[in-house]
């Protein structure tokens, strides 16, 4: 009479779990769980069985195999990707810093290499200093902006995405554009005086050259990337901008009137 117990009750259960798998996948563990819960906790309370009951072997099995390829699946999504996106949930603002000033200072080296004789040598300090402002300034301007855009106009429409283009470049653009020269102005020694006809000479006439640029890249960012990974494609569009920027930003000192 246990042999036959064990038996049909073996058979039922292994029915019961695959109707609850295949009913749900997300539900199937917590049903499972609970029902083997109640067929050992009943049996035992009324028997003393010796063997392990069918139902828990084949619980032990079947949440080794789920656990098996869950183990596999989160395997294959490490890698550096996975690894950048939990640090940009984890710690936006520093994630997003980092990743300005890397770009920023991968800029400024360009720059000089596309600039500079064979004689020469490449200016740490000045990127330093690049690197400084994407690490200090930018990521976290971005980061605020982005979101604060994203919350205002929250669709990606058409219209809505022209819109955040318009703010974009009446709004962001020229205010980190000002802080842009005048931090690194500030850096190479230049004085109030001397830092206010720099933005006279230069301010307007990269604005105008970024008319030329950033509208497009606006777009893309502003209508097909995610809020959260708009501050990374914003840097990554402007790694080309910055090669020009920072060579502006690197000029001879304007002359104060």
């Amino acid at each position: 009479m246990g042999l036959s117990f064990l038996t049909n009750l073996a058979k039922h259960t292994t029915i019961q779990h695959s109707k609850r798998y295949f009913t749900s996948k997300n539900s199937s563990i917590s049903r499972i769980w609970t029902e083997s819960k109640y067929c050992v906790s009943n049996n035992f309370n009324s028997r003393s069985v010796t063997n392990t009951p069918p139902c828990f072997s084949f619980l032990f099995l079947f949440r080794k195999s789920y656990s098996s390829s869950s183990s596999s699946s989160s395997k294959s999504q490490v890698g550096l990707l996975g690894w950048y996106l939990g640090a940009l949930e984890s710690r936006p603002i520093i994630t997003k810093s980092i990743s300005s000033a890397i770009i920023y200072a991968a800029s400024d080296v360009t720059s000089q290499m596309i600039t500079m004789s064979l004689s020469d040598s490449l200016d740490i300090i000045r990127t330093l200093r690049m690197a400084g402002f994407g690490l200090l300034i930018l990521g976290t301007a971005q980061h605020f902006w982005f979101n604060f855009v994203g919350t205002v106009l929250p669709k990606r429409d058409i219209i809505s995405t022209l819109k955040k283009l318009a703010m974009g470049q009446l709004v962001f653009g020229p205010v980190i554009n000002s802080i842009f020269f005048s931090f690194n102005a500030a850096l190479q020694g230049e004085n109030g005086e001397e830092i206010i006809a720099r933005l006279k000479r230069d301010l307007l006439p990269t604005m105008m050259n970024g008319l030329m640029y950033w509208p497009v890249c606006d777009f893309l960012t502003y209508k097909v990337i995610p809020v959260h990974l708009q501050p990374l494609a914003n840097s990554a569009f402007a790694y080309a901008w910055t090669i020009y920027l920072t060579y502006v930003a690197s000029s001879k000192k304007a002359i104060a009137v």
